[in-house]
């Protein structure tokens, strides 16, 4: 075992191969250490998540190290059959290279008994392997396609994937199925799961099979329906965009799904408390402003996050600015506007009681890259609050803290790893001594970084899935680093230089467009 550093909470236990790795994994999922929160397996690593608090990396590490690995045969579970229509817009070029015919490479691809090894990507996107290796060192294509189709069967390295919802892809696509990979109203909603044997059935020739991607494309649970006599609030203007958020989703990966959840927690915890409401609550996350509302009925409300003006209209039409970080009793007849912050990019706002949304894998959060819990929020929608548990408002505000606006050089600590080798030593340096732009091409998945030099890399072979953690500072081709945020997928094939160290995450949320960063190395 190889261990990698990857945050303050987590590290990466690199293996030489996907059957150790594997039977690395069930090892710890059967001892199940206390201190480990969550694991992620992929290709030859696994990414170990722990509480930081309860124990060290080091003890943690020392305690796996001492566990032998025994059977490292593939577990097998469940067979799926999955029907194939061969007709991939890369089957006859791939055939070609790997100097087959078509009517080869679809024989082998069926004959081959294929395996679950692992999940990550997408929710729903399994990572399957064939003990005959027919199909190895697949390479992925050189310019990934900008979407690829929900239901399209892919090559790559020595995988198999189908593709479970439309999205960028770089993989080999050699067919599709009309089997829907992910359906968040099926338990469980992923239709293969770790160990699966699955066989592939070619029906290329069957004219019954009809192939329509609006039949494949995941399902989306519809905006929760709050009846005129429950709604608090009327939604009347959403701003960039509005969703809903609570902490997120926790004991997910297995099935591909990443937490999600408020990308400010700090601002989360401090409007839910400063309205009385737990701290699993869920509120609104409002990206820069923008948001009005008219108040149904008598609530309390509070907004954190984002500093800028929180106008109140009463219905004698007097207007008063209120303020952030305080809790604001409302009436009937009463409209609330937040306006753009001055400082910060997303403000957070709290129902006493917090809001009614559906729980979807325990969380009422929407995950945008996953398409996963209640869909933004539009104009005209009536918004509930869910009757949680409440304890007593706030009355003193809190303290507003100092925020990044425009134009600012924001400090970010970062730790080290997992793949600082993959680099030269003067991208290392560039990384710390240079700033980097956040780029307006930022969203709840990553901030894109620019910065003058590009980051070189010194190895250039091709890096086997792994998991990424959020804060992760994955770098693709172009040198440029792409800052993960809490909607990234929960593994990636670009070598991660650094991760942003958990407590500057909140902040991370808060920082605009056109700031720089400089990143502050706290760990070796």
């Amino acid at each position: 075992m190889r261990f990698l550093s990857v945050n303050l909470d987590s590290f990466l236990i690199e293996l030489n191969s996907l059957e150790e790795t594997l039977a690395l994994y069930r090892q710890l999922q059967q001892l199940g250490h206390p201190d480990i929160r969550e694991m992620i397996p992929a290709a030859q690593t696994i990414l170990v998540y722990f509480d930081r608090w309860k124990t060290q990396a080091k003890v943690l590490k020392d305690w796996i190290a001492q566990q032998p690995v025994h059977d490292q045969a593939l577990e097998v579970g469940r067979e799926r059959v999955i029907d194939v229509c061969y007709d991939g817009e890369d089957l006859a070029p791939l055939a070609d290279q790997l100097g087959w015919s078509v009517t080869e490479l679809i024989q082998r691809h069926t004959q081959s008994h294929w395996q679950v090894a692992f999940i990550g990507f997408a929710p729903g996107f399994a990572y399957l392997v064939s003990p005959e290796q027919q199909f190895q060192n697949i390479p992925r294509l050189s310019s990934p396609r900008k979407k690829v189709p929900a239901g399209s069967v892919a090559l790559a390295n020595d995988y198999t994937g189908i593709y479970p919802k439309d999205s960028p892809g770089g993989w080999q696509l050699i067919g599709r199925t009309t089997s829907r990979m992910w359906d968040e109203l099926r338990d469980p909603p992923a239709l293969l799961l770790p160990s699966d044997r699955v066989v592939f059935r070619d029906v290329t020739r069957q004219p019954t099979h009809v192939f329509l991607n609006e039949n494949i494309a995941p399902k989306t649970v519809q905006t929760h329906q709050v009846s005129a006599e429950n709604a608090v609030l009327k939604v009347l203007k959403v701003g960039l965009q509005t969703l809903i958020q609570d902490q997120g989703r926790d004991q997910v990966a297995k099935l591909g799904v990443g937490q999600a959840g408020a990308m400010d927690q700090t601002a989360l915890a401090s409007a839910n408390a400063l309205v009385g409401n737990a701290k699993t609550a869920a509120a609104l996350e409002i990206l820069n402003g923008g948001f009005s509302a008219e108040v149904l009925q008598p609530t309390v409300i509070a907004v954190t996050g984002g500093v800028g003006s929180l106008w109140v209209t009463y219905p004698d039409q007097s207007r008063v600015d209120v303020g952030c970080y305080r809790a604001i009793a409302l009436d009937a007849g009463d409209r609330i506007e937040i306006a753009a912050p001055e400082v910060g990019l997303r403000q957070y706002l709290a129902l006493r009681g917090g809001i009614a949304a559906p729980l979807i894998l325990g969380s009422r959060s929407y995950d945008s890259l996953a398409e996963l819990g209640s869909p933004p929020v539009q104009v005209g929608e009536l918004l509930a609050q869910a009757d949680a548990e409440t304890t007593a408002v706030q009355v003193e505000p809190f303290s507003i803290p100092t925020l990044p606006r425009v134009g600012d050089t924001v400090q970010l600590d970062i730790v080290l790893g997992p793949r600082t080798d993959w680099f030269s030593s003067e991208s290392v340096d560039l990384l710390l001594k240079q700033t980097w732009q956040v780029s307006a091409d930022s969203n709840r998945v990553g901030l894109r970084l620019q910065g003058q030099q590009a980051l070189q890399r010194s190895q250039m072979r091709e890096l086997p899935s792994e998991g990424t953690c959020t804060g992760a500072l994955q770098v693709p081709p172009n040198g440029q680093p792409v800052l993960f945020m809490n909607d990234h997928p929960l593994t990636g094939g670009y070598p991660v230089i650094a991760a942003v160290a958990p407590h500057h995450l909140s902040l991370v949320a808060q920082i605009p467009a056109g700031c720089q960063i400089q990143f502050r190395q706290i760990s070796e």
